[in-house]
């Protein structure tokens, strides 16, 4: 699992318990497949470590058993030592057969099926769960005063039940959803978007099928990725059908569905609800028939699973994790922005999350996209496909780029794990092994690489490294945070320098800060000039660059600041004689572009590692080539209030975040002789950071726009 969705994860759990101790009702939101039930998971163990006089309700969906599974987490959390404050317990109400029911008060995070607490239900009309909480909160005895926090899962449903008990029994109220509805005041005070999760690679990119698409091009195009999914994932794909419901689904199914599905090798399953809908039920073509329809579901996650499609109406869109899942064809219109969100991330979890980062950059672009033909709704509709001019090598062979990295502690000179952990000394005790375990598990992915060579299968060599596990990652990031010894070049296998470029295709999502654009590297599939910037700080310096790089230069009449490059088709009759006597030209369409643009982070590999309490990967957010052949990289940051949601600038982790980059931007400008360059955007005003050569050089806008028209020649780009 990349660091970088480790690190997102636990910002918005400590942003979460930092809230939580201003505020009696918080919202969070995050995107399905971020890692939702893990976060939750998290939060619940950190305030029980700083207060056991709490117990969390934890009411989730009985959709799709969605209680049943938090439940299972939440269990093996706790026993894998994770999250060892949990002490989970399932409500149910088949515990006591015909007898009162009774819920037990010495657990401490209980999570509640929504539908068992309803009008006439047995939670309800026997009084159960009012006298749990009556007891629980000592209503009724001095001997228990514990305070309830009620965490709504999927908070977007109603849970009118539960509000009515909010005032009487709930200290706090934590809403929990990838689309909380501002109808009930739900308004995200932590979130992470989309954009964010899709970086971190937690969650899968889209790409939107064309609108006169059938159905049977959505399989076409399952056929064709299923194979390379096989070979390159180790995992059967799963293309997901969703139809209406009532009489039209019947015809759907009919119609359209199951004929063409006739026509294919694949094998099927269709899930209903119920035994049977509308002369409909759950049906399949696999061997798993012969298993129970309650086993199903279980069968089809699996990543081995022979199930190629699924065919469902509404049961899959809260509480059914299937990662495999990569492809979604909607026969219905769905109409509900929040129901259509909740669809779309069914298949939007990477599926190979906690190993991603040892694939093939092949299998990590495939492992990161899901194809979707929807009804889109725009607050999901904002992926915008992007592409490389005609002859894309035309680009990619006129900018190349070296990137560097961090060497892990076994290329320390000098290091050896045997000797460090002999030179420590003994520790007297540790409470048991799942706090062991969790203390390796905290190891970047660099030094727990090198403890588990290190370890082989020798018990003892384990107990040494997890009672070390602190210093080994301690030592890890002062030798890694060390850019003088442990930055180097990015290499091949050959241990030759590497150099990249922008990759042939990408995407961007649209954020609405816009820029027109077309003489740069990049062209939008749809032919728009029409570029979407991540933040207003970028669409200004956007603007900025756009403008220098058509400037003339100093003292170079007729040069301009930018480097260009001829794009356009080749042409396969160049240099012919046509019908009218005119010579053939080298290209059709031919025209200059500039060498500059946005570094999309999608299949890009122009990144710079750095050191803040683990490895990261700082993506420069432009690259630009200039005409005396120097290469610039931004890194754009903002200060104005607008921007800084997640880091104002007067925090500390903004700050220290800051000067890490300085600090990896300096060592890298010596090793690869670019210039890179943070221009903050600060009210209406640029405050710049110049990293060249080693040295740091503070700039206006002024004084960069002058240095960049000035003739002044640089070696290396």
């Amino acid at each position: 699992m990349l660091q970088e969705a480790k690190d997102l994860q636990l910002n918005a759990v400590l942003e979460l318990v930092e809230q939580l101790r201003d505020k009696n009702e918080i919202t969070f939101k995050a995107p399905t497949g971020s890692g939702k039930t893990y976060m939750m998971a998290d939060l619940m163990n950190r305030v029980l470590e700083q207060n056991d006089d709490i117990v969390f309700l934890v009411s989730s969906l009985s959709k799709g058993d969605l209680a049943g599974q938090n439940y299972s987490k939440f269990c093996e959390y706790q026993q894998t030592g994770a999250f060892p404050h949990l002490n989970p317990y399932l409500i149910s109400s088949e515990l006591s057969g015909e007898e009162r029911l009774y819920i037990p008060t010495d657990y401490n995070v209980y999570v509640l099926p929504r539908d068992l607490y309803r009008e006439g239900s047995r939670l309800m009309q026997g009084a159960a769960m009012d006298a749990f909480f009556q007891e629980i909160t000592g209503c009724y005895s001095w001997k228990n005063h514990k305070e309830v926090y009620l965490i709504k899962d999927e908070c977007h449903s109603a849970t009118n039940n539960l509000d009515i008990l909010s005032h009487t029994y709930f200290a706090k109220v934590l809403n929990f959803s990838a689309t909380p509805d501002p109808t009930k005041g739900q308004y995200p005070d932590v979130e992470i978007k989309s954009t964010d999760a899709e970086n971190a690679k937690l969650i899968k990119h889209i790409v939107e099928g064309e609108e006169k698409d059938n159905l049977g091009d959505a399989i076409n195009k399952f056929e064709e990725i299923k194979q390379n999914y096989l070979d390159l994932l180790n995992i059967n794909p799963c293309l997901i059908i969703q139809i209406s419901n009532g009489e039209q689904g019947v015809d759907e199914l009919n119609n359209l569905v199951f004929p063409e599905l006739k026509r294919r090798n694949l094998n099927w399953m269709l899930i209903v609800d119920e035994k049977k809908e509308n002369g409909i039920k759950s049906e399949t073509t696999d061997k798993c028939r012969v298993l129970p329809v309650s086993k199903w579901k279980d069968y089809a996650k699996e990543n081995t699973s022979g199930i190629d499609v699924i065919i469902f109406k509404m049961v899959i869109s809260e509480g059914w994790d299937i990662p495999r899942a990569c492809m979604l064809y909607q026969v219905r219109s769905v109409q509900s922005p929040i129901l259509g969100e909740q669809v779309i991330g069914r298949v939007r979890r990477n599926p190979r999350l906690l190993d991603y980062e040892h694939l093939s950059p092949q299998a990590q672009e495939l492992a990161m996209t899901a194809w979707i033909w929807a009804n889109i709704d725009d607050n999901v509709r904002k992926t915008i496909g992007v592409r490389l001019w005609d002859e894309p090598e035309d680009i990619t062979n006129a900018i190349r780029i070296h990137t560097t990295r961090l060497k892990p502690l076994t290329k320390k000179t000098g290091f050896d794990l045997e000797e460090f952990l002999s030179s420590q000394p003994n520790v007297s005790s540790y409470s048991n092994i799942f706090d062991l375990y969790k203390a390796t598990q905290k190891l970047d992915n660099a030094a727990r690489d090198l403890c588990y060579e290190y370890i082989g299968n020798n018990i003892e060599k384990w107990w040494r490294v997890a009672e070390h596990a602190e210093k080994i990652e301690a030592e890890s990031n002062r030798y890694s945070c060390d850019y003088a010894e442990s930055m180097e070049l990015t290499t091949d296998d050959a241990g030759t320098p590497r150099e990249v470029s922008f990759p042939v295709t990408s995407s961007y999502v649209d954020n609405r800060n816009y820029v027109n654009i077309g003489d740069w590297v990049w062209r939008r599939r749809d032919g728009k000039d029409k570029f979407s910037f991540d933040s207003e700080a970028e669409r200004e310096w956007a603007s900025i660059i756009k403008e220098l790089v058509s400037s003339d230069t100093e003292g170079f009449d007729g040069k301009r600041v930018g480097k260009r490059v001829l794009t356009g088709k080749r042409n396969p009759k160049a240099g012919q004689v046509d019908l009218f006597g005119e010579i053939e030209p080298e290209r059709i369409d031919a025209a200059q572009k500039y060498l500059w643009g946005k570094n999309f982070l999608l299949n890009s590999e122009i990144k710079f590692e750095y050191c803040l309490g683990g490895v990261h990967s700082s993506y420069p957010d432009f690259i630009m080539k200039d005409s005396f052949d120097r290469i610039h990289l931004f890194e754009v940051k903002s200060v104005n209030i607008s921007n800084a949601t997640p880091t104002a600038f007067d925090s500390t982790a903004y700050k220290v975040k800051v000067e890490e980059l300085k600090r990896c931007y300096k060592q890298a400008s010596l090793l690869t002789e670019y210039m890179f360059y943070l221009p903050v955007y600060k009210g209406d005003e640029w405050h710049i950071t110049q990293l060249a050569n080693g040295n740091e050089r503070n700039m206006t806008l002024e004084q960069f726009q002058r240095f960049m028209k000035s003739p002044i020649i640089k070696s290396g780009g």
